[in-house]
């Protein structure tokens, strides 16, 4: 049994109905929601919030849910992790590798479930996807793993290109591994790679500049918190420089990105919410496999192909799991 067998049949045996749930006769859950990200409300957190529903858990009679959006600064994370300590609440569900490790350093006690985090294991958050130990578990977004298949792709798309850009954000603890894995994919392939890395939104217009200096012909977008809130930015500036951009969330395709091969951020809220759950049931999650998604979306922008002047390969579209006209 190989190793995503293996997190599969634990996580399946750790979702199995319980016998024994610990009903507490008025009890309201509190659960914490923390993103590095700016509100409101997203399709992933309405999708967490629908499954909890499904789940028997309703807002107003034994739920209640903590929304704290930090819009990208670091010290207002830690100050709404301290804010949802006060609170009390009964898990913490985090959005991102930051918010993880922000909770992480918060609390070892309390539950925290991560709802999409980059390689938790390489970051230190977790000692295994198997038996992650301490107080963490919840949902790898593997988009380190699949870096490699981002420039794969968008080489296909543009077959003559040999120089691809970069963009990562400073505060990534998974930039290093992410750009170790597109490194050695570069190096099969035969191409080179142009990093830069932002940690403030005004500088991702000079980084992109300096990349297409460097003669980047398109451009690999780092999947994080702080890259999905400046999303709209991005594509504006892809467009105006017409750089082919390659993105790990479907968000930004369908904000008139041109591309972008991902998991499905929404499903892996939905999953979320069944680790919620089962904690409440009295699970311990040390003891909870971090689940993997184990399919990925191709999903292409025509709209956003013609404009840049591309054709995209019939190879290319025939694989595509969706096709924006």
């Amino acid at each position: 049994m190989n190793r995503r067998d293996a997190i599969a049949a634990g996580v399946a045996i750790a979702f199995t109905p319980l016998r024994a749930f610990a009903q507490q006769p008025g009890k309201v859950w509190r659960v914490g929601f923390l993103t590095f990200q700016s509100g409101p409300e997203d399709p992933p957190f309405k999708a967490f919030r629908d499954q909890l529903r499904q789940l028997g858990y309703a807002e107003g009679r034994n739920l209640s849910i903590e929304p704290r959006w930090a819009a990208g600064s670091d010290a207002r994370l830690q100050e709404m992790v301290a804010d949802l300590l006060r609170l009390k609440v009964d898990v913490i569900v985090t959005r991102s590798t930051t918010a993880t490790a922000a909770a992480r350093r918060a609390t070892g006690i309390i539950p925290i479930v991560m709802a999409a985090a980059a390689n938790p294991v390489g970051a230190g958050l977790i000692a295994s996807l198997a038996r992650p130990g301490g107080n963490i578990t919840g949902l790898d977004l593997n988009s380190t793993e699949i870096a490699g298949k981002l420039l794969q792709l968008l080489r296909e798309v543009l077959p003559k290109a040999s120089r691809f850009g970069v963009l990562g954000y400073k505060g990534s603890a998974v930039m290093p591994l992410f750009n170790e894995n597109l490194q050695a994919a570069a190096r099969q392939m035969g191409v080179t790679l142009v990093e830069r890395q932002v940690q403030e939104p005004a500088e991702i217009a000079g980084a992109i500049a300096q990349m297409q200096s460097a003669r980047a012909q398109a451009l690999i977008v780092q999947n994080t918190a702080f890259a999905l809130d400046q999303r709209a930015h991005l594509i504006q500036l892809t467009m105006k420089h017409r750089l082919p951009a390659m993105f790990s969330n479907r968000a930004f395709v369908d904000a008139g990105g041109f591309i972008s091969y991902a998991a499905s951020i929404p499903e892996m809220y939905r999953r979320a919410a069944f680790y919620v759950d089962r904690i409440f049931r009295g699970a311990n999650p040390a003891d909870l496999p971090v689940e993997q998604p184990t399919k990925f979306d191709l999903v292409i922008n025509l709209k956003t192909a013609k404009a840049l002047g591309l054709t995209i390969p019939q190879s290319v579209l025939l694989r595509a799991d969706e096709v924006i006209q």
